[in-house]
């Protein structure tokens, strides 16, 4: 089950009509290869034109789809509220079709809800076809619940990572407890994102706090579960990833090179312009370049680390 353009100018005019009329930013010029491990397709509505131009005018080289389950009503997705990860965003086969249309630029995750009967056979189904990955898995579950261990064993036997959305008393509760999930299942890379997964790196955080301000204190879960357990990495996406580095300056120097083995980029942005302060993303993208000075913990980060947990090609 294992799987594992940019053209030549004559001159600099020429390579810089290249860039603009292709949509490559500046940024893309400057870092070759840019991996996005977290975008979606039809977030808050964005079309698919708007979303590959958004990651080009980032830079991104390849970009990760994570799609969302089933459009059902259960309590694990707030009784249908939650569905399209609460973003209206599409199932596996919309990721898995703009894929197959820009097959070197975009790979697809699949998802199911967990405790819907057929989940684990349309997992297997997907990733048997090329899905590379679980997630985002965002569902209103314990994180060593029943229905969610059921998608880790499923992570287990195809050997690919799961990307899950920690909120607390909202989505994957419990993370506390989730040390012990790290430990019953080696095989699988975990990938943690959202609120409570960043507001843990700091050892004094308030739960019911879903951005927190100031200093950070080293030492949180967060902290202690990326450096204790092989399997565990992160997530940099989304404002709670953005506000993790911001808040505190002088503690995301330390911990992106602390962790600049585990750390992967992620945008998770759902504007259109892929640029200036309205962009998520490329602020972290930012965030990232200015706090790490060294070139290949900067390579780990922004690339080298997606393509160590996920097989891509």
């Amino acid at each position: 089950m294992k799987r594992r353009q940019f053209a030549k100018a004559a001159a600099s005019g020429t390579l810089a009509a290249f860039a603009v009329s292709t949509g490559l930013s500046q940024k893309s010029k400057r870092s070759p290869e840019l991996i996005d491990i977290h975008q979606h397709v039809n977030f808050l509505g964005r079309y698919n034109k708007a979303l590959v131009d958004h990651q080009d005018r980032m830079g991104v080289t390849k970009t990760v789809l994570l799609p969302s389950g089933a459009m059902i009503a259960r309590s694990s997705t707030n009784g249908g509220r939650a569905n399209g990860l609460a973003a209206r965003v599409y199932g596996t086969e919309a990721s898995a079709r703009l894929a197959k249309q820009y097959p070197d630029r975009f790979v697809y995750f699949c998802n199911e809800v967990p405790d819907k009967p057929e989940a684990v056979a349309e997992l297997e189904k997907w990733l048997k076809r090329g899905a590379l990955g679980i997630g985002e898995s965002k569902f209103k579950l314990e994180c060593d619940s029943a229905p969610m261990q059921k998608i880790y064993e499923v992570a287990s036997e195809f050997e690919v990572p799961v990307l899950l959305h920690f909120e607390h008393k909202a989505y994957n509760t419990g993370f506390e407890r989730f040390h012990k999930m790290l430990e019953k299942y080696p095989k699988v890379n975990f990938i943690g994102h959202a609120q409570t997964w960043w507001g843990n790196i700091d050892a004094n955080h308030q739960q019911e706090v879903m951005y927190p301000k100031g200093p950070v204190k080293a030492g949180g879960l967060t902290d202690r579960y990326l450096a204790d357990y092989p399997n565990m990495f992160a997530d940099l996406s989304a404002g709670s990833g953005k506000n993790a580095l911001s808040r505190d300056e002088k503690h995301a120097i330390g911990f992106l090179e602390r962790h600049q083995d585990k750390i992967c980029l992620g945008t998770d942005c759902a504007d259109i312009e892929g640029q200036g302060d309205s962009c998520s993303g490329t602020g972290q993208i930012d965030n990232v370049r200015r706090f790490v000075k060294d070139e290949k913990v900067l390579t780990k980060i922004l690339s080298g680390n997606a393509k160590k947990i996920i097989r891509l090609s």
